[in-house]
């Protein structure tokens, strides 16, 4: 017995420490969040990757160019070798006549190595030049995705505050309400009051329950998106450490209105060139394609006949043989082919060009409205905290004549739902400043 209870105490103590490592509880910060995801999350990790593939195709098209050594070796079985004829004469027969003969052996094998080297290649130098500006694209598509990251990452931390926020006003209000029904039904009951106080305020009750219940699911979700962003299992539990309000105070920082744009650290901008370059070189590419091309190559090799299968055989005889050569292709006439991929290179190159400057007048745009945006988020910020703080004093003086039979419950009602229409603005101006300031950050590339 002492025995059985010990070994249910060493499981139950596995598994406890099983459940604590697999549960394992996060907490973070915004900026932690985000330092977080940068490493962690999925589409930052295959951005790493791409990187590293782009270096490795940097370098397989670098080898096209440098020696290639191959080796081939063969094995020919003649089952029905062929027959020639030869003049009779030759071998003392009648003028005329022709006697079959068969050549070679019915076995041979060879073996070869060959060493091939590019001399000239104008494709190839321009795909070797090429290799840098794909280089450049890769680095520009990891920065533009690790910016999607961070702003992605604080609009799910900012809505999973909102949420929390949300959760926890709506239960207040709830309590609320639930003295303001007991109080009213009683009485009601007493034989004071109307039976449609005690309705009005149902509704509300009922209405706000609702409310509760959806934000509680929404303050889950949120935390899923989060968990999702952040590259964690989404079930994975998460603690957020900051405050909504003092969250959103860090935000405002005017001093960002006069940061001056620095096109070329803008990364949509960057993109855009880098279309530029790949264009310019597919453009050289085609125009390359009417350079001649000149190979050299070199190979060795060894070869066997035999009547029956024995090349392994020590006494096996093996000749060898050398050849040293050079390929030269002269493109002489492909029918205006190559004129036309060249124009049309070209044209593909000019729309770039113009897809580069309209780049340039969009983010311009794209400032002036961030700029815009973040202004008006902050100041509908203040507008809504005066605002609920306006809505709070209504519905005090509403709840206080309320009691005093001053004020009719429709009266209580309407002040009340005033009084969570301002709430969530004011929460929501809260989370408007926090995303328009890292929507601004973005366009300016400051982090």
């Amino acid at each position: 017995m002492r025995s059985y209870i010990l070994l249910l105490f060493s499981l139950f103590t596995l598994t406890l420490g099983f459940s604590q490592d697999t549960l394992q509880t996060y907490s973070f910060t915004l900026e932690e969040a985000i330092a977080f995801a940068l490493e962690n999350n999925y589409s930052a990790i295959n951005a790493d990757r791409d990187i590293i593939d782009a270096q490795k195709q940097k370098w397989e098209v670098i080898a096209t160019g440098l020696p290639q050594i191959t080796g081939d070796i063969s094995y020919q079985n003649q089952l029905k070798q062929p027959v020639s004829l030869i003049p009779g004469e030759i071998a003392g027969g009648d003028p005329g006549t022709f006697i079959p003969v068969v050549f070679g052996q019915q076995h041979q094998a060879t073996a070869t190595a060959t060493l091939r080297q590019k001399l000239f290649d104008g494709t190839y130098i321009v795909g070797v030049q090429a290799t840098k500006a794909f280089l450049s694209y890769s680095a520009n598509n990891r920065e533009k995705t690790r910016l999607d990251i961070r702003k992605s990452v604080t609009e799910a931390y900012g809505n999973v505050l909102l949420a929390q926020e949300s959760v926890f006003i709506f239960e207040k209000n709830l309590t609320t309400l639930d003295k303001n029904l007991y109080e009213t039904q009683k009485i009601f009951e007493n034989g004071l009051g109307d039976e449609e106080s005690v309705d009005q305020l149902q509704i509300t009750k009922s209405s706000v329950e609702n409310q509760l219940k959806n934000a509680i699911r929404l303050q889950d979700i949120t935390l899923q998106m989060l968990n999702l962003m952040m590259g964690i299992a989404i079930d994975a539990p998460t603690r957020l450490e900051e405050n909504l309000d003092v969250l959103a105070q860090k935000q405002i920082d005017l001093g960002l209105m006069e940061t001056q744009l620095t096109m070329e650290n803008n990364v949509d901008y960057k993109l855009a060139l880098n279309l530029n370059e790949q264009r310019f070189y597919e453009w050289k590419q085609a125009k390359s394609r009417a350079l001649p091309t000149l190979n050299a190559f070199i190979n060795y090799g060894s070869s066997a006949f035999a009547d029956n299968f024995n090349f392994f055989n020590s006494d096996q005889q093996w000749f060898d043989s050398s050849i040293l050569g050079f390929d030269l292709s002269i493109p002489i006439f492909s029918s205006l082919g190559r004129s036309a991929s060249t124009s049309r290179a070209k044209i593909a190159l000019e729309k770039a060009k113009t897809q580069l400057t309209e780049a340039q007048e969009q983010i311009r745009l794209q400032l002036d409205q961030g700029k815009s945006e973040y202004i008006l988020a902050i100041e509908e910020y203040e507008t809504a905290k005066q605002n609920l703080k306006l809505a709070e004093r209504i519905e005090n003086k509403n709840q206080i004549k309320y009691t005093e039979g001053i004020a009719s419950s429709f009266d209580l009602r309407q002040a009340q739902t005033q009084l969570y229409d301002a709430q969530q603005g004011y929460l929501q101006s809260m989370v408007e400043v926090i995303n328009k300031k890292t929507g601004l950050e973005v366009i300016l590339n400051e982090q």
